[in-house]
């Protein structure tokens, strides 16, 4: 069976193309996908999403299915991580992802969804990646973190639940606070997301602003 693979990043600049087609045994899981392309890649630290749903690399592919290496982002010598998740997103998980022995203040702001029953987000889950991973090396590098990490729920949000959590950590609190209030200022003003607010059964898409270039 055939399956396309999308790259991202560093990946996609040492293979030169964004995806490629890849030839596997009837039932082999994304572990197979990735032990054959291990000649040609090196896959360690990516995040594995299987037909834009992130994927344990135990899954077993389809032919026809879409699997998307997703790496990691380095600004500099500082940790950044950014993610997209159709469940609920962990403050405990994402701080730990930014703690560091050098960083002497760490920092989080979680969206969380008020007054309506649940807010529903609409993503361009490619370009969104891309965008949220330029906006936090950017944040990273201009201020000096240590490590920074933005995570974004998908899908339905219930009243009460995060729809974004972004953190960071600095040797000091000023550089902290900085590096986190622009990385959601920009992910607002930037990252290709949507969303409605659903009242009462009835949907109403909220207004957005018109995008602006990370960086602006």
């Amino acid at each position: 069976m055939e399956v396309s693979v999308r790259l991202f990043a560093g990946l996609r600049e040492r293979a030169g193309s964004d995806s490629l087609q890849l030839e596997l045994a009837d039932g082999a899981s994304v572990a197979d996908a990735l032990a054959a392309l291990s000649g040609q890649l090196d896959a360690s630290g990516c995040l594995l999403a299987v037909n834009r749903e992130y994927a344990d690399d135990d899954l077993v592919l389809a032919a026809g299915d879409e699997l998307a290496l997703i790496p990691p982002v380095s600004g500099g010598g500082a940790l950044a991580h950014v993610a997209l998740s159709d469940s609920p997103l962990s403050i405990d998980s994402i701080l730990d992802r930014v703690r560091d022995p050098r960083a002497g203040a760490v920092v989080s702001f979680s969206g969380v969804t008020r007054e309506v029953e649940a807010l529903d987000y609409e993503v361009y889950a490619e370009m969104a990646l891309e965008q949220m991973a330029l906006i936090v090396d950017r944040a990273i590098e201009r201020h000096g973190l240590c490590a920074a990490a933005a995570e974004h729920r998908v899908g339905t949000v219930p009243l009460g639940e995060a729809s974004v959590i972004v953190a960071a950590s600095a040797p000091h609190r000023g550089e902290a606070f900085a590096g986190a209030r622009e990385i959601i200022d920009e992910l607002k003003a930037c990252a290709p997301i949507w969303k409605v607010e659903m009242r009462r059964g009835e949907r109403r898409r909220v207004d957005g602003t018109e995008p602006k270039r990370s960086g602006e």
